[in-house]
């Protein structure tokens, strides 16, 4: 793997209030990007459900695509499997998104590397449910 994680990156995400676009989420309780979009909430950031199926989640009403988000993105946090995951990163450089979270387990260097060549932060292979604890949120 030659994507490193930031440490100060994954602190700056998690500390500071943003606006997250979940790409991946729906109302559906038994799936994990449910659990961790609300943890992230309950870190003092927005979440924006992205789904096909545009589903409110926890209180957010949600878009069925990237392009569909009104207003700036902080960061798009991909629960995808990794072979689509590319397709998402690239949409949040063309939305201009500021990050890209690749959950744990969704890895993608290429993706990865034209992220960080268009300027945005990058978190890959990791949770912010296992990072927050760390840092004592």
């Amino acid at each position: 793997m030659s994507h490193r994680n930031d440490p100060a990156v994954i602190e700056r995400l998690l500390r500071t209030p943003g606006r997250w676009a979940v790409v991946g989420l729906s109302d559906n309780p038994d799936r994990i990007a449910y659990g961790i979009a609300h943890f992230v909430q309950k870190l003092g950031h927005e979440i924006v459900p992205v789904h096909p199926k545009a589903e409110t989640v926890h209180g957010a009403p949600g878009v069925a695509t990237l392009a569909e988000v009104e207003g700036s993105i902080d960061v798009v946090d991909v629960f995808v499997n990794s072979s689509l995951a590319g397709d998402v990163v690239d949409q949040a450089i063309e939305v201009g998104a500021k990050a890209v979270w690749l959950q744990q387990g969704v890895i993608d260097e290429e993706a990865a590397a034209r992220a960080t060549a268009a300027g945005l932060d990058v978190v890959m292979d990791t949770c912010p449910a296992i990072e927050a604890p760390r840092l004592g949120l």
